[in-house]
């Protein structure tokens, strides 16, 4: 199982790529809609990567607010 370091860093990169912006840009408390603007498409895509990526299905997007909330999400899926 991959530590929380390791897959923070790679949702960290996959959203910064999906919502163009720098890594460092993308911290665990960063909020998707109020930091980033980020509507219900840019999600879903951001979600469709990290499934491919981690090879887990992310059921719903509800409650996922955050980035922690997503790395959270993927740990206990992994």
């Amino acid at each position: 199982m991959a530590d929380n370091a390791e897959t923070f860093k790679k949702i960290q990169d996959i959203i910064a790529d999906q919502l163009d912006k720098e890594p460092e840009e993308v911290k665990l408390e960063s909020n998707f809609k109020n930091d980033f603007d980020a509507d219900s498409l840019d999600i879903f895509e951001i979600i469709n990567e990290i499934e491919d990526e981690f090879d887990v299905k992310i059921e719903a997007e509800d409650g996922i607010d955050t980035v922690k909330d997503l790395v959270d999400y993927v740990e206990k899926q992994a």
